[in-house]
Formats: structure tokens, C-alpha cells, sequence
């Protein structure tokens, strides 16, 4: 603990509030919220920790706090917070799904849909389903019992739903308005949970149907009911009524929490959803913060009624959520929430063997090189490598490391601009010249550890720009292959020297993955580059050949070779003036 963070420390107030925990980079890694600010952000520098909650305070260099008048305003605050810096210690729920809907539309001729937008229109949507399957199978039904029309535009003709008596054929033929209306009455009642009154309709008109020997409308009736049987009676009923509700129940064990949410729709379990992530503070506080971000997603929609465990702030989190919010305390809505509970548990007990597993590999991996080089745990890397066979096309190309997994979204394609023929040494001075130059101006994060794909000569060109030319002060190594070409050495220190590291070690596998994935990169950035312009570099040297041209030929003729074969007779035909042709013709015979 640094002297800044011991004399905030006794300032904390004994008030509501949120904290925001900075790396030595000044980068907020960490957004919590308290009701006591003087007590939560104690804790953090106090006592012992998990190995997860201690590499966060290692992290840590300072801290700032708001101090709100409510624990409400204090949640509220924290989620804005989440969203606006997105710390890396934080969870921040993601989703790019879009559940469907059913919708009936308001056209001349209805019509029953399944659609993901919803729109201010004059139609009835009804969802939404995170089944999708479910969705499906429902509209299928609907399409079975109600003959509306199922075709886009109208045909000249009828089709065959109208044979088979799913359709009134509006396209040959006036349907009257009213026998639209009671049809769609009937529909969005069904979809509103009322299928077992339209089901006991329907057996009364098969019995009276049959009754007046009408036994082919009676047979019709029969399948209605068989096809409602068929899709609605699948699943197990989770509820007495038709009440739309999410269900949440969570479990938390060895500092991660898994939450898991059962969608309940027209009285059925027809859905689940799994979240699982570390936490740093109390789990009923922490539930609160995840209830806030899940109805925050666009497509997480919220039912008339949640259901939490006993150990939530129900009050708060109906405040926060505006919308009914029940701890149960008998019946079936507790067997939901006990269920939901039971399988957060045994979802975070099958996580944990692939959580440890994977931080493994990654977070120690990291932790463990740190060590051995002697400097702060380089959670970001930054790799470089360089390309070119023989001085042409010369390409480099950054690669990020953060917390020892790839971040593709960094990964950074350099064409060399100012090195004329094959010099290693000057192509990478002004890949790092260009990179860190940007870095500074910028002001995007800075690497904990350069990695460069070479030896001692690369190493010294990278310090010398970083150090005399920007004042750059970062930790720089070299990797070195072997006459296989693989990974064998790393080298590190002023003056350089080997850092000798167990070869079965996850530190070395880790130097492998990302010396392996810089050199991938490099070089197919450097055969996309050699193949455009091999393919592309004769037709553009001929003024008056453009993109279009050049497509145009290719076309017509089908490769680079059979142009170069044709007469100026043939490209003339093909579609080139005479001059054009000619110089075509001369610049590919070269």
C-alpha cells in the first residue's frame, strides 16, 4: 500500500457512495459501490484475500469516491459508471440477441409473422420468446387453427393453404372485415394465455358438429385440439396463472457467482439464461448491480413480475427496476426461485475446473513471467514482428496480449514506408517510431512488456527509439527461434541476457502462443499485400486502366496470363480503346 492510497484512506466518509480503483497508469481497472464508503474501501487493503480479489489490489495505485445521499443513488451511480468506463475488473453484461416476436398486422388481409424489430405500427406483437423454437412451433399452431393469409403479396391465384382450409383466399375473393376482427380477437386472446378457453370452445363445437352429423367439420374441430395439444401441453406448467415473469436465483462460491434466469411465459418455463464472473463485494449487492445491467440490454424486456431470492434488497431492486419484484416465500413461485438457485450452483461447480484451467494458462502464465523478469505483471503485451522476401513488400505487424489472451480488436497492420530494400533493424525503427508516436499523442494505453520476434540487434534498435527518441520508459524482450523455427530463447535485461524459463512451464507456452500468432499475422498481411499487387501491379501501371477496366477484363478474358496472350484486336474487342489497347498490349509483352 503506497503513502496516496494510506492518506485517502483516513479520509473515507461514513457515507453512501461509489469508488473507482485506478491502475499506475491512471486507468479506472475496478467501479464499486458501498453503504458505508469508510468500511468498503478499507477492506480492500486489509485482511487476505483470493488469489482473484488480490491481483486487483496489486493493481491498484489510487482510488477516487463520490459520495452519494442513498444507497439507491449509489447503485444507480455505479452501473452509469460501468457503462461509461468499462473496467476490466468489472462485469459489463453484453448481448447481441434479439429474441423474436409474434406479430399480427394491421394490413387490409392480416397476417401472422415472426419478427426481432418492434415498430410503432398499428400491429400486435406478442413476446418476447427467448425460445425461439417456441415461437415457431406457436405461430405453426396458430397457422393450423386461424386462416389468415400466409403469402407476402397476393397472388392471382389461390394457393394451397386455401385447399387445405388455412386460408380465405382474399385473392380471389372479398372477406368481410368482421371475420377478420373476431379471428384476430380470438388469436391475441390465445396468445395472451387463453388456449384452454379456445380449446374448450372448440370441443363444444366438435360435439355439436358431430351431434348434427356434420362429422367432417367435427373431424376439423378434433385436429384444432390435437395441434393445441400437441404444442402448448409440451411443456410442464411452472405456474397456476398466465402471469409473465423472470425468475432469478444465484449461487456464490471462492470469490465467482453464477446467476441464472428462468423466463416464465403464459404460465410456462419456456427458457434459461447463465451469467457467471467474478465479484469483489458483497453477493447481495452484487445482484442488485447484475438485476440493473440485464434490464438495461435492449432485448432483455421486462415481464410484469420478477422473482429474486430472500437474501435481495426486493424493495431496492423494485425501485431500481420499476416493476413488480416478489421474494416468494411458499408454493410454486419458491420451488422456481429454490430451482434456479440449484442450478446456478451446479453450473458454477461444473465452471470452476475450466476457470482454474484457463487462468492457468493466462493470468499466472503472466504473473509467473513478470516474476522472472523482475517487473510489474505485464497484463498488456505488445508484439512485433516484421515481413518481406527480400526487400520487397516489406510489412510489420503488432499483435496485444491482455492478461495473456489475444485481443484481436488491437491488432495493428504496418506497411513499411521509409526503408528502401531489406534492412530488419530500420523496419522495425519505424514500425515502434510510429506506433509509440501515436500512443503518446493519443493517449492509448500503454504496453506493460514489449515482445519483439528477434534477437539482440532488434531489441537495441526498439530501446533506442523508445528511450532517446521518445522517452518512452518499457520493459522490451526478444524472442529467439531456433534452426526449427521455434521458440528457444528470451532475452531480457541491460545488457541483454537469457532469461532461462522451464520449457513445460505456461510462461514459456504463453511466449510461444504469442510469438506463433505475430509471426501468422505478419506474414499473411504480407502474402495479402504480395498477391494484390502480383495480380494487380501490370494492369495499373497502364494510364487509362482503372478499376472498372480492369474488372472488365479479367472478366472477359479470365486471368492476367490470357490478357497477356491476346492480340490488341482481341482487347480492342473486349472493350478497350485502340490506344489503350496498344500500350496494354506493349507494357504486358515487357
Amino acid at each position: 500500500m503506497n503513502d496516496t492510497i494510506k492518506n485517502k484512506l483516513t479520509l473515507l466518509p461514513a457515507q453512501p457512495g461509489c469508488y473507482l480503483m485506478k491502475d499506475r497508469q491512471g486507468t479506472i481497472i475496478y467501479v464499486g459501490k458501498a453503504k458505508v464508503l469508510k468500511n468498503r474501501v478499507r477492506s480492500y487493503f486489509t485482511g487476505s484475500h483470493d488469489g482473484k480479489t488480490l491481483r486487483l489490489v496489486n493493481e491498484i495505485v489510487d482510488f477516487e469516491y463520490i459520495v452519494t445521499s442513498s444507497d439507491m443513488e449509489a447503485l444507480i451511480l455505479e452501473m452509469n459508471l460501468i457503462k461509461k468506463y468499462d473496467p476490466k475488473y468489472n462485469v459489463m453484461l453484453k448481448d447481441d440477441k434479439s429474441y423474436p416476436f409474434i406479430k399480427l398486422t394491421a394490413e387490409r388481409h392480416p397476417r401472422l409473422i415472426i419478427t426481432r424489430r418492434v415498430k410503432k405500427d398499428s400491429g400486435k406483437y406478442f413476446g418476447p420468446y427467448p425460445n425461439v423454437q417456441a415461437a415457431n412451433e406457436t405461430k405453426k399452431l396458430l397457422d393450423r387453427i386461424y386462416p389468415l393469409r400466409k403469402c407476402q403479396t397476393l397472388p392471382d391465384r389461390v394457393c394451397l393453404y386455401y385447399h387445405m382450409g388455412q386460408c380465405l383466399a382474399p385473392c380471389i375473393k372479398d372477406v368481410d372485415q368482421a371475420e377478420y376482427r373476431k379471428i384476430t380477437e380470438e388469436i391475441s386472446r390465445f396468445l395472451n394465455g387463453g388456449y384452454k378457453e379456445i380449446k374448450k370452445e372448440l370441443a363444444a363445437k366438435m360435439q355439436e358438429a358431430s351431434e348434427e352429423m356434420d362429422f367432417e367439420r367435427a373431424m376439423e374441430f378434433r385436429d384444432r385440439i390435437v395441434h393445441i395439444e400437441a404444442t402448448m401441453e409440451k411443456q410442464k406448467m411452472s405456474t397456476t396463472d398466465f402471469t409473465d415473469r423472470d425468475v432469478f436465483g444465484f449461487a456464490v462460491d471462492k470469490g465467482w457467482m453464477c446467476v441464472q434466469v428462468f423466463f416464465v411465459r403464459q404460465g410456462k418455463l419456456i427458457e434459461r439464461e447463465a451469467s457467471t464472473f467474478p465479484i469483489y463485494g458483497e453477493p447481495e449487492e452484487e445482484i442488485l448491480t447484475f438485476l440493473g445491467q440485464f434490464y438495461s440490454l435492449p432485448n432483455h424486456f421486462k415481464p410484469k413480475e420478477v422473482l429474486v431470492p430472500d437474501s435481495v434488497d426486493a424493495f431496492m431492486a423494485e425501485e431500481l427496476l420499476e416493476t413488480k419484484v416478489l421474494k416468494p416465500q411458499r408454493g410454486q413461485k419458491k420451488d422456481l426461485v429454490k430451482l434456479a438457485s440449484k442450478n446456478a450452483s451446479i453450473a458454477l461447480t461444473e465452471k470452476f475446473s475450466l476457470i482454474e484451467r484457463d487462468e492457468e494458462r493466462t493470468v499466472k502464465a503472466v504473473e509467473n513471467l513478470g516474476n522472472h523478469l523482475g517487473i510489474y505483471t505485464p497484463h498488456r503485451i505488445e508484439a512485433f514482428d516484421n515481413s518481406n522476401i527480400q526487400g520487397t513488400d516489406p510489412v510489420s505487424a503488432m499483435i496485444v496480449f491482455i492478461d495473456g489472451k489475444p485481443e484481436k480488436r488491437e491488432y495493428r497492420k504496418y506497411k513499411i514506408k521509409s526503408v528502401i530494400g531489406p534492412d530488419d533493424y530500420e523496419s522495425m525503427r519505424e514500425v515502434v517510431r510510429r506506433r509509440y508516436s501515436r500512443v503518446l499523442k493519443e493517449n492509448l494505453p500503454v504496453p506493460d512488456l514489449i515482445i519483439i520476434d528477434g534477437g539482440k540487434g532488434h531489441v537495441e534498435t526498439v530501446r533506442d527509439v523508445l528511450e532517446n527518441e521518445l522517452g518512452l520508459d518499457i520493459p522490451i524482450s526478444g524472442l529467439v527461434k531456433d534452426e526449427k523455427h521455434r521458440t528457444s530463447q528470451l532475452l531480457y535485461g541491460e545488457p541483454l541476457s537469457i532469461i532461462a524459463l522451464p520449457r513445460n512451464s505456461q510462461e514459456f507456452y504463453l511466449l510461444q502462443r504469442i510469438q506463433d500468432e505475430v509471426h501468422r499475422f505478419a506474414i499473411t498481411f504480407h502474402r495479402q499485400l504480395r498477391g494484390k499487387n502480383a495480380f494487380q501491379s501490370k494492369l495499373d501501371e497502364v494510364d487509362g486502366i482503372g478499376e472498372k477496366r480492369r474488372k472488365m477484363l479479367l472478366k472477359h478474358f479470365g486471368s492476367v496470363k490470357k490478357i497477356r496472350e491476346a492480340s490488341i484486336e482481341e482487347l480492342k474487342e473486349a472493350g478497350l480503346p485502340a490506344n489503350i489497347a496498344s500500350l496494354l498490349a506493349e507494357k504486358l509483352n515487357e
